[in-house]
């Protein structure tokens, strides 16, 4: 499960080998320090794999209160279709405290209260019909919002600096598809080549090019209008479906000859 433990140095206790152990493999202060103003949310990895009866969650990084949790082995937790949307949770428990270590641990749960308090992290959710398959292998920028049998990231928080952002799934999604249609727009260009290679992009920079690509006034919107509206300028794109992102159909070309 994800942890945080750190050793306690105090005069008079003894100096133990797992405490120098701790410090050495996680170097503690360089990262709190890198990510003291990144807001709690999946920091890396943390990705949820679809198994036959289980969903998998593979070794990442959360941070919650301020605290950075290690998942250092792959977890796995059975599911069951029961039509019901439910929601794959990381929950974190109450601190405990003796004379060596501070530890903060958490335990990954499937929930069908869906709203995450503020001990809980959600990881994704799903609403599996019996008899149906859970899949993840999404045809498009819309079937991330499909209702049933799929692996839903749309309301999953990253950490970010200042403000929790959007899933790299669905920027990645989001560029594949624009991409595919070719768009003439340089705005279109340049976003879609943020989403391809910085994986998390903040959150203000997502609605900046949303509401001026769309002229929407400016406000704070949920992941979820997000994905809505960042589909509506999918839908508006009428590109040459080439692929040829950032340069016009049919506009004119220039050659220079020294």
């Amino acid at each position: 499960m994800f942890n945080h433990i750190a050793p306690k140095f105090e005069k008079g206790r003894i100096l133990k080998t797992a405490m120098l152990e701790n410090l050495r493999d996680f170097p503690r202060d360089f990262v709190d320090v890198y990510y003291h103003e990144y807001t709690d949310g999946i920091v890396s990895g943390a990705h949820v794999e679809v198994g036959a009866d289980s969903l998998i969650v593979h070794p990442g990084i959360v941070k919650h209160q301020g605290r950075l949790y290690l998942l250092t082995d792959a977890v796995s937790i059975k599911y069951r279709a029961t039509g019901r949307e439910a929601a794959l949770k990381v929950r974190f428990h109450a601190g405990d405290e003796d004379g060596d270590w501070r530890t903060y641990r958490s335990e990954i749960v499937i929930d069908e209260q869906l709203e995450a308090d503020a001990a809980e992290l959600e990881l994704c959710r799903f609403k599996l019909k019996e008899g149906a398959r859970l899949r993840q292998d999404y045809q498009g920028f819309r079937d991330l919002a499909t209702e049933f049998n799929t692996v839903n990231v749309l309301h999953v928080r990253y950490a970010a600096y200042g403000k929790s952002t959007l899933s790299p799934v669905i920027l990645r999604c989001f560029a594949e598809e624009m991409m595919r249609k070719g768009s003439g727009d340089p705005q279109d260009f340049m976003f879609t080549m943020m989403c391809m290679n910085e994986g998390t992009l903040a959150r203000d920079v997502i609605l900046h090019y949303m509401t001026s690509r769309l002229g929407m006034s400016s406000r704070e919107y949920t992941n979820v209008e997000i994905h809505k509206y960042l589909g509506r300028i999918l839908d508006g794109v009428r590109g040459s479906g080439g692929g040829r992102l950032g340069m016009a159909p049919g506009g004119s070309q220039r050659v220079i000859v020294d």
